[in-house]
């Protein structure tokens, strides 16, 4: 059935009013993607604002046979939220489902509409003493349904798991139109198939996510930061090692930032002070106390004197007050502000044994440079969880643009070949989206593959809902 456009978004204003379809003027916040890599042309941007409304659009769409395209706050980093360039393709937007519906301290849950920022949903937890501990270098910007559909990670991994860990229950729309509604806030419920899970992580290529139940936690009595250089990476990892047997449950933090990437951020942003001297790796090490502030800065002080003991680290800063906290994070969130300043690069987001990481990075350094003299890699990440940013600068006056454009693919299988061979992952917490759709088909298990294909059969059966990202379509939606 071919498409009555005219007739088609008529009905879509009917559903949701006419200001909210639109249509004309600049919608590049909308079509192209946070790395402008995938600018696209939608046959419309809708915004709908409450759960009923998603459920007529999506009703209309399947009438229609027209694709859909959910959108939280395009932050994504692999393209995986904004239409292709066809104009056949309905942009949603759940930016207008931003309301926290409910806190239950006592159940320490709290219900957030999929649009909300995570940054408000953070400070509505806050107001009431709690803590929502998902964090993100783009908490002022994404959504909370964004980042259960692409299972966002963030800082706090190491602690309190991936976004799938943080979320109960979920309020879903279906290609058909239909609403599942699965807000439970229950932490045991075992009657049949846990239907949450295949949504959360599947980048809108099942369903529109339009709520969730999200985990909550006490706020901390005390938090303390520090940071700490090592001359390894094996003495990074024995740091986390001994940080674990030390401290426990109180670790909420550990990343890591190569000497390279402090350097960038030091060429872009010499406003943001570095504590210690040049090193060959800092590590950021953040821990939260129930106890009160002179247990947290006790417990922080004997590990650091550890680890100087032992030789681990090298140095170390603890962070005297919140401002000097917080700028030590901003040391660790502006690396890829940084990477962005110095040009394109070929990014990289990968997950491994945390025991496994020195041997990839030191043969996998030695590997790209082999074989592009000069190249920089720019490593950082959560080493807390064995997920890095393993990204790659053209070598020194080469032109960035062109070394994307020409290298890209080459760099990628040299380095996802190496993150296989150590039985890691080409997709830590960034998803797949299209960046990494063709890498997927080539590196995920001929059975894994089938089981995915199945579900989305199951579910989508049409294919309009996100066509061709994550999964290639077969052909065309009927």
């Amino acid at each position: 059935m071919s498409l009555d456009t005219s007739q088609f978004l008529a009905h879509l204003a009917a559903r949701i009013g006419a200001a909210q379809v639109l249509r004309e003027g600049d919608l590049s916040a909308w079509t192209v993607d946070w790395r402008r890599r995938w600018p696209g042309r939608a046959l419309a941007v809708a915004r709908p604002g409450t759960t009923e409304e998603v459920a007529q659009v999506m009703r209309l769409c399947a009438e229609h046979r027209v694709a859909v395209v959910p959108q939280g706050g395009n932050t994504g980093l692999v393209g995986a939220s904004v239409p292709d360039a066809s104009g056949t393709q309905l942009l949603l937007s759940l930016r207008r489902l931003e309301r926290v519906r409910a806190i239950d301290a006592a159940n320490l849950t709290m219900t957030v509409e999929a649009g909300c920022v995570l940054q408000a949903a953070q400070q509505a937890a806050e107001a009431e003493g709690l803590w929502l501990p998902l964090s993100l270098a783009s908490e002022g910007s994404c959504t909370v349904g964004g980042n259960l559909a692409t299972n966002a990670g963030g800082t706090q991994v190491l602690r309190h798991g991936n976004a799938r860990e943080l979320c109960l229950g979920l309020e879903v729309v279906t290609p058909a139109g239909e609403i599942w509604d699965g807000l439970s806030g229950l932490r045991k419920d075992n009657t049949g198939y846990d239907l949450r899970h295949l949504y959360i992580g599947s980048e809108g290529t099942l369903g529109v996510i339009t709520a969730a139940v999200m985990k909550l936690q006490p706020q901390p009595a005390a938090t303390r930061t520090a940071l700490a250089a090592c001359d390894s990476l094996e003495a990074c990892v024995a740091l986390l090692r001994l940080a674990r047997g030390q401290a426990g449950d109180a670790l909420t933090g550990f990343e890591v930032i190569g000497r390279h990437a402090l350097s960038l951020v030091a060429r872009h942003f010499p406003q943001i002070a570095q504590p210690l001297p040049a090193c060959a790796w800092t590590v950021l090490l953040e821990l939260s106390d129930s106890e009160g502030e002179a247990h947290a800065q006790g417990l922080l002080e004997a590990l650091l004197a550890r680890a100087l003991a032992a030789g681990t680290i090298g140095d170390a800063a603890v962070a005297q007050s919140l401002a000097q906290s917080r700028a030590m994070w901003q040391l660790r969130e502006s690396v890829s502000a940084a990477q962005s300043a110095e040009g394109l690069n070929i990014k990289h987001d990968i997950g491994l044994p945390v025991s496994a990481i020195p041997e990839f990075v030191a043969r996998t350094d030695a590997a790209l440079r082999a074989r592009w003299p000069g190249v920089r890699p720019v490593t950082f990440g959560h080493l807390g969880d064995g997920n890095l940013h393993y990204n790659v600068q053209a070598p020194e006056g080469e032109d960035p643009k062109r070394f994307l454009a020409e290298q890209e693919e080459a760099v990628n299988a040299l380095v996802h070949d190496a993150v296989q061979a150590h039985r890691g992952t080409i997709s830590a917490e960034h998803g797949i989206g299209r960046l990494k759709r063709d890498e997927l088909q080539r590196r995920k298990s001929p059975v894994a593959l089938a089981l995915m294909r199945s579900i989305k059969q199951a579910l989508d059966p049409d294919g309009r809902m996100n066509p061709d990202r994550m999964l290639p379509v077969a052909g065309p939606p009927a």
